[in-house]
């Protein structure tokens, strides 16, 4: 496919990133839902292989998705707002690099046009699609809805605390949210 194939080979801000470019996706015409999250990891870098790390888990756990159903990507696109792993801050890793989004975003959602399900993990691809506003208000709002998209927090460890803050979440969210994807088409 040319346009994974192209965006595979993508160097537009290698100059930016600590390690060299390369973009973890996965993606076919064929893809029923999309999960856009934030950035590869250190551990999805290094294997080429989108959410292989504790987060991942967790994520899979979420959606009840084995790892062989949550890596077919004819069922699931995994498309994050920056395609190549950003780097470390302070606090964790750094914010999506921009140019990703703005160079390849329309051209993947065009290339889409099977997707009916979107799931957006974290505020960077909540706020692309869904505009600004409180997480925590557009995951209650899409968990208690007939919308097409659901909204989920990061499931990084670091978001231990606002999951313990938001109990709702787990309780009560997450089941409607598992009910959505076990009877997806």
């Amino acid at each position: 496919m040319a346009l994974l194939k192209d965006i595979r080979s993508c160097t537009l801000c290698q100059d930016e990133l600590p390690l060299e470019p390369r973009p973890i996706l996965q993606f076919s015409r064929k893809s029923k839902m999309l999960l856009i999250g934030q950035a590869p990891g250190l551990k999805a870098h290094e294997t080429h292989r989108p959410w292989n790390d504790p987060s991942g888990v967790r994520l899979r756990e979420w959606l009840r998705m084995s790892e062989k159903e949550f890596y077919q990507a004819d069922r699931l696109a995994i498309i994050p707002m920056g395609l190549c792993y950003p780097g470390r801050g302070a606090s964790g890793d750094l914010p999506p690099r921009p140019e990703c989004r703005v160079r390849w975003m329309d051209s993947i959602l065009c290339h889409l046009k099977e997707v009916k399900l979107k799931i957006l993990v974290g505020t960077y691809a909540t706020e692309y699609f869904l505009g600004k506003g409180s997480l925590t208000e557009q995951i209650k709002e899409h968990s208690f809805s007939d919308s097409s998209f659901i909204v989920l927090p990061h499931p990084s460890p670091r978001n231990n605390i606002w999951l313990a803050k938001n109990k709702w979440f787990e309780h009560e969210s997450l089941p409607l949210i598992q009910q959505k994807i076990i009877t997806f088409p």
